[in-house]
C-alpha cells in the first residue's frame, strides 16, 4: 500500500462523538520522474519539481509570485559600484546529515558550479563571479567582474542551491540539503518519499511527510486523480479532462502560468521577414484566443511581448497586435506583397506547436501567407531551426525565467539585431535599483513588441488538480517547483 496516511493520535479532536483527525501527509503526482537528484548537476526540470525549496535551499529563492525573497541569506550588502555582494547567513543551519551549514559551504557550492569541469546546466548564471571569499563563518563575499542587476535572481535558481562537500559524492542518489524536508527513499519508476526535518532552522512545514509519484500517461493521470490515489497532480497532462474535475466537489482545479512564453518564432534575417511591415502583418493575422482555445483547450494567457504576465514588471502590450486580417493585408500590400508569399513553418513535437501550427497556418492563409509545414523531432529542430537558422517561422515555448535578454544576442536563432535594445539590456544588467530596473524592463518589452520580432502568442499554462481541502499549493510556476513548504490540509 503506497498510500498510507499517518495520523498523529495526539491531534485527534473529539467533536459531538465523531473523531476528526488532522491529516499531515500528502501524495502529489507529477508527469516526469527526475533522472537524478542533483539540481546543481543536471538540466532536467523534474529534479527541481521534487527538491526545490523542499530539500535544497539557495541564498535566495523564488516566492510563488516570482519575486525573490531571502533563503539561507538573511541579509546582504551590495557595494556602491555593484560588484561586491556580502551575504549574511542564517545562524544554526544544519544539513540533513547533521553537519553545519556555513560560509565554507557557500564558497564550495559556488566554486563547484562555476568550475571549468562543472556539469551545472546553468553555468552562465555564475559566469560573472571572479571570487568567493569566506569573511567569517556566517559571512561570505562574492566579487563580480561587472555589476549584474540579475544576480540575486540568478542565485534563486535550483542550479544555485547550497550543497556540502561532506555529502556531494552521493548527491545524485541521496540528496542532502538544508530544507524543511529530508529525502527518505526513491523507488525508481514509482515514487520519492520526503519526511519533515525535525531540526529545520526556519518555519516548520505543516506536513509530516510527502510522497511524489510519477505518472506520465494522461489516461493514467486522470484515473489516479479520480480514484483519489493522489491528493494533487501538478502539471496535469490532460487539459480536456479539467471541466470534469471542476464540476466535481471533491476537487479543485488551479490554472496558473509557467515561465513559458509561447511564440511564433520568426527569422528576422530571412526575406521577407527582414521587413518590419511583414512581421507586423503576421502579428495582425494571428488570433491568439483561437490558438489557445483550439490547441490548449482554453488554457493560456495571451501575451503581447516576451515576458511573463504574472511578473510584477509585465507590461500589457496586446494593443500593439490585435487580430485584424484587413490591416494585415494592407501592411503586406504596403511591403510589396499584395499577392502574399510562401514560407516554411517548422514545428517541434509538443502539442502547443503541432496543434497550434495548423491553426496559425489557416490564419496566415487568410491574409495571403502560405506556409509549408514540417513536423520535426526535438533533435532535428535544434539542428535545423535553432543552430542552422534554416526556417521562416516556427513555434516554441521559451520556458526559462526572465529570458528577454535573448533578444540582445544577434546570433540567437531568430536573428534580431537591434543596437538600441542591446545597449538597454547592458544597462539593465548593470542596474540594481528596483525602480530603475522596472523602467528599463518596460522599455525593452515595448521595443520588441513594436518591432514585431516574433508573434507573441501566450504564456504556457500549468494546471493542478487537487483534493478540495488541500491548501497552499503554488498556482503559478515562476520556476519548476512543487513547493510544499506552505502546503496543509484545511481543518
Amino acid at each position: 500500500m503506497h498510500h498510507l496516511k499517518r495520523f498523529a493520535a495526539s491531534t485527534a479532536i473529539v467533536l459531538c462523538g465523531t473523531t476528526v483527525l488532522a491529516q499531515d501527509s500528502i501524495t502529489v503526482a507529477i508527469q516526469l520522474e527526475p533522472p537524478n537528484l542533483d539540481p546543481t548537476g543536471g538540466a532536467a526540470q523534474a529534479i527541481d519539481s521534487v527538491l526545490y525549496a523542499n530539500v535544497f535551499e539557495g541564498l535566495t529563492r523564488f516566492a510563488s509570485d516570482g519575486s525573490i525573497i531571502r533563503g539561507l541569506a538573511q541579509s546582504w550588502d551590495i557595494s556602491d559600484d555593484g560588484t561586491v555582494y556580502t551575504f549574511n547567513l542564517a545562524a544554526g543551519v544544519t544539513f540533513h546529515d547533521g553537519t553545519t551549514m556555513n560560509a565554507e559551504d557557500v564558497k564550495f557550492s559556488l566554486d563547484r558550479a562555476r568550475a571549468e569541469d562543472s556539469t551545472n546546466a546553468q553555468k552562465g548564471l555564475f559566469a560573472g563571479i571572479t571570487d568567493v571569499t569566506v569573511i567569517e563563518p556566517l559571512s561570505v563575499q562574492i566579487i563580480l567582474d561587472q555589476p549584474n542587476g540579475n544576480f540575486l535572481f540568478n542565485l534563486a535558481w535550483g542550479d544555485a542551491v547550497i550543497v556540502a562537500p561532506e555529502s556531494i559524492e552521493n548527491i545524485a542518489s541521496n540528496p542532502v540539503g538544508t530544507g524543511p524536508f529530508t529525502f527518505t527513499d526513491w523507488v525508481q519508476g514509482d515514487r520519492i518519499e520526503l519526511t519533515r526535518n525535525a531540526d529545520y532552522w526556519g518555519s516548520a512545514p505543516a506536513l509530516e511527510s510527502a510522497t511524489f509519484r510519477f505518472i506520465s500517461d494522461p489516461t493514467a493521470a486522470f484515473a489516479a486523480v479520480m480514484a483519489e490515489d493522489v491528493d494533487a497532480f501538478i502539471g496535469f497532462p490532460a487539459p480536456e479532462n479539467l471541466p470534469q474535475f471542476e464540476a466535481d466537489p471533491r476537487f479543485q482545479v488551479l490554472v496558473g502560468n509557467t515561465e513559458g512564453e509561447t511564440i511564433l518564432s520568426t527569422n528576422n534575417k530571412m526575406p521577407p521577414f527582414d521587413n518590419v511591415l511583414v512581421r507586423q502583418a503576421v502579428a495582425h493575422a494571428i488570433d491568439r484566443q483561437a490558438i489557445i482555445d483550439g490547441a490548449m483547450f482554453g488554457l493560456g494567457t495571451p501575451i503581447g511581448t516576451h515576458f511573463a504576465p504574472h511578473h510584477p514588471d509585465y507590461v500589457d502590450l496586446l494593443a500593439n497586435s490585435p487580430h485584424d486580417p484587413d490591416r494585415a493585408r494592407e501592411l503586406l500590400a504596403e511591403a510589396g506583397f499584395a499577392d502574399g508569399f510562401t514560407t516554411t513553418l517548422k514545428l517541434p513535437p509538443p502539442s502547443y506547436a503541432r496543434r497550434g501550427g495548423e491553426i496559425i497556418a489557416a490564419q496566415l492563409r487568410e491574409v495571403g501567407i502560405e506556409t509549408e509545414i514540417t513536423n520535426l523531432e526535438w533533435a532535428q529542430w535544434i539542428e535545423e531551426v535553432f543552430t542552422n537558422k534554416d526556417f521562416g517561422l516556427s513555434i516554441v515555448s521559451h520556458t526559462e525565467p526572465m529570458d528577454i535578454g535573448i533578444y540582445a544576442n544577434p546570433d540567437y536563432y531568430f536573428q534580431y539585431d537591434n543596437p538600441e535594445f542591446q545597449t538597454l539590456m547592458e544597462k539593465l544588467n548593470a542596474t540594481t535599483d528596483p525602480a530603475d530596473r522596472s523602467d528599463l524592463l518596460a522599455k525593452v518589452q515595448t521595443i520588441i513588441s513594436e518591432d514585431y520580432v516574433n508573434g507573441y502568442l501566450f504564456e504556457l499554462a500549468v494546471a493542478t488538480v487537487a483534493k478540495a481541502d488541500v491548501q497552499g499549493l503554488w498556482v503559478n510556476q515562476p520556476t519548476a517547483a512543487v513547493d510544499l513548504t506552505g502546503v496543509s490540509w484545511s481543518e
